[in-house]
């Protein structure tokens, strides 16, 4: 998207520096990818971490962006996901007590 003059066009209506725009961006994708391994791993940190990280974004989008509509999809894609992250079988998996590196098999 870096090529693309209409997105480019577009940040640039951002009150929000270029360079800012873009550090944000790579910090949230190293922070979705840290959430979503950890998720996989049982870790409830993780899913609260991926939910109020993009919650987050869509607050400083919603504040920043020139145009609004744009986040309607991220944020019906954050309510679904949401939804089925604390969902009764959800929470039973991330409650899960992962048995220690130490325990011995009876």
């Amino acid at each position: 998207m870096i090529d693309n003059p209409m997105v480019v066009d577009l940040m640039k209506k951002s009150p929000i520096p270029i360079p800012f725009q873009y550090a944000i961006t790579t910090l949230g994708l190293l922070i979705m990818i840290v959430s979503g391994t950890a998720m996989l791993k049982g870790r409830n940190w993780a899913r609260l971490l991926y939910v109020i990280w993009s919650s987050l974004g869509l607050l400083i989008g919603l504040a920043t962006s020139p145009v609004k509509v744009s986040l309607v999809p991220g944020l019906v894609f954050l309510a679904i996901v949401t939804f089925f992250l604390f969902r009764p079988k959800a929470n039973q998996f991330f409650s899960q007590t992962k048995p220690s590196d130490d325990a011995q098999p009876i």
